[in-house]
């Protein structure tokens, strides 16, 4: 098993930036793909990114493509989701999660291991 602990999240402007990190602890951190979800009130939990064992591949939704990016740090068993020119569309709680396969899934089914979320809150 893997715990993860997601951090960074608060109260930001339109246009402005934040970066949320998330820490594991428990099995090796580089066994795992590390993906990015978020919901909103009242929506379903919806894919952002996900990256590859080695932080080699990539994958982003089209609602963030260019304005996030996914990075990892297997020597410091962490992932980071960089946000830029957040939206107010983009407020949701963010949740970091990791799988055991191999290839980057992009739904919350294909995903073992869930963090507790951090709310990101993205004013007009």
């Amino acid at each position: 098993q893997v715990q993860l602990v997601e951090s960074g999240g608060g109260l930001v402007q339109a246009g402005g930036s934040l970066r949320l990190s998330c820490a594991a602890s428990g099995r090796t951190f580089s066994n795992y793909v590390m993906g990015w979800f978020r919901q909103a009130p009242g929506k379903e939990r919806e894919f952002v990114a996900a990256i590859s064992r080695s932080g080699g591949r990539t994958s982003y939704a089209d609602s963030v493509k260019g304005r996030f990016t996914i990075s990892r740090d297997n020597a410091k068993n962490a992932m980071y989701l960089q946000m830029n020119s957040l939206k107010p569309e983009d407020t949701a709680v963010y949740y970091c999660a990791a799988r055991s396969g191999t290839y980057v899934g992009t739904t919350p089914n294909e995903y073992n291991y869930w963090g507790q979320g951090t709310q990101v809150t993205v004013s007009s």
